[in-house]
């Protein structure tokens, strides 16, 4: 499983006023907004929506039932794990299961220090070196989580909460710069949260009792760290688009971790905005305001909105079909799949000379594996086949190992012969 960077992260290799701090949280987006054509605007709905109508939603029925409730269910798969004799989650147990150094993962510094990224478009070589700390902390907590459920071995699990705690107890990520003509530090630090997140809901259980006074910490910092980086709106786009939606993915993990029912219900809004802002055919207007990269920020913002939808079902709530202002999230990914098969789909939302490229990158695809534990769709399985086993340092972990029936597919096809995968562009 070759890892590369996936995004401003890069790397794998239904209602009370959100009294959500929203305002501290989230005055997280102004309502400036990409207004869509006369013929393809939102149902029901004039211009997408505005931080201060998301302000508005009652959202107060989602609350927090489950802190231990990982974005899957861990011991039930582990223990499927342990006893299937599917070939391809096999082999893939088989590469985790020997996992990491303990010893060599404790000795990374923490990234303690004002964490500044240059901007990817204008210096691509330089992002990608200032990025590399960044995408290596992603891959640590990533890797550790999936030697834990592979191998069912403490040891990782211990690892991870110690690692974890050496960035709390130094208040790792807490210094980021940030301003409207420089954000990708910023936007870099999304990523590392909601990737810290989601593989400490992973393990947490198995150590608590070990480490309370780690637990504490750790759960301090995240709760901190979250609220902290969400009281920024962003400007346009940003406030409103897919970077949004990675706020929301670490508001909603943390906020169950920390029993924060502000931080999970800014993460659900994410949802509601979404399903609001989506057009008569599907598309999110944001996104398509992307250009020749309309179809691919689709399925990035997919990427993120799934996996939202899924720490929402854990703990109770089934936003999978769940209808807002006449559209499901399948609105948006049945768009989305038009547009690979066929770029005319598009209409006039975009150029039909559209990028591609993300397709042969496998970490693109983790919401795939996602949904299709909640609906059955021929043609999203077509692409999860031809890249499983599916991983994504960030967004999800090892999704084919933590999410794919036994029965879906018994063995990987071959790799296709390419000179390499597409390397990932990051927001400008």
């Amino acid at each position: 499983m070759n890892r590369m960077p996936i995004a401003g992260r890069p790397g794998l290799r239904h209602s009370l006023v959100l009294v959500l701090g929203l305002a501290t949280l989230g005055s997280a987006l102004s309502a400036q907004a990409v207004e869509p054509t006369p013929t393809d605007r939102p149902a029901e709905a004039d211009e997408t929506m505005s931080f201060a109508q998301r302000q508005k939603l009652d959202l107060s029925e989602y609350t927090v039932t489950d802190p231990d409730a990982s974005y899957f269910d861990v011991k039930a798969r582990m223990a499927l794990l342990q006893r299937t004799d599917n070939d391809l989650l096999q082999y893939n147990r088989d590469q985790l299961e020997q996992g990491p150094s303990c010893r060599q993962e404790l000795s990374k510094p923490a990234l303690d220090s004002v964490i500044r990224i240059p901007g990817y478009y204008p210096q691509p070589k330089a992002w990608e070196l200032a990025s590399e700390p960044l995408f290596d902390f992603e891959d640590t907590v990533s890797n550790l989580a999936g030697s834990y459920v592979a191998s069912g071995d403490d040891y990782y699990a211990d690892c991870l909460v110690r690692f974890l705690d050496k960035w709390a107890t130094h208040d790792a990520l807490s210094q980021f710069y940030y301003d409207r003509l420089e954000p990708q530090g910023w936007y870099s630090t999304e990523s590392m949260m909601f990737a810290a997140a989601l593989a400490y809901s992973v393990v947490r259980p198995a150590v608590a009792d070990k480490r309370p006074e780690a637990i504490e910490r750790i759960d301090h910092w995240l709760n901190t760290l979250a609220h902290k980086h969400a009281s920024i709106r962003g400007g346009d786009p940003s406030c409103c688009n897919n970077h949004f939606y990675r706020r929301a993915l670490y508001a909603s993990m943390i906020g169950v971790l920390t029993e924060d029912d502000e931080l999970f219900q800014f993460g659900v809004s994410a949802v509601y905005s979404a399903l609001n802002n989506l057009t008569p055919r599907g598309a999110l207007p944001h996104e398509m305001a992307r250009g020749r990269r309309a179809s691919h920020y689709q399925n990035y913002a997919l990427l993120y909105l799934v996996t939202i939808m899924q720490v929402a079902y854990r703990q109770g709530y089934d936003l999978f079909d769940f209808e807002y202002h006449g559209h499901t999230i399948d609105d948006a990914v049945q768009f989305a799949l038009d547009t690979f098969d066929d770029p005319a789909a598009l209409g006039d939302l975009a150029t039909h000379a559209q990028y591609y490229g993300f397709l042969d990158d496998e970490q693109y695809l983790a919401w795939m594996e996602i949904y299709l534990s909640h609906h059955d769709d021929d043609r999203v399985a077509h692409y999860v086949s031809q890249k499983r086993p599916i991983d994504n340092r960030s967004a999800g972990g090892y999704v084919t190992f933590y999410f794919m029936a036994p029965q879906a597919q018994p063995r990987a096809l071959p790799e296709p012969d390419r000179a390499e995968l597409a390397a990932f562009e990051p927001d400008a």
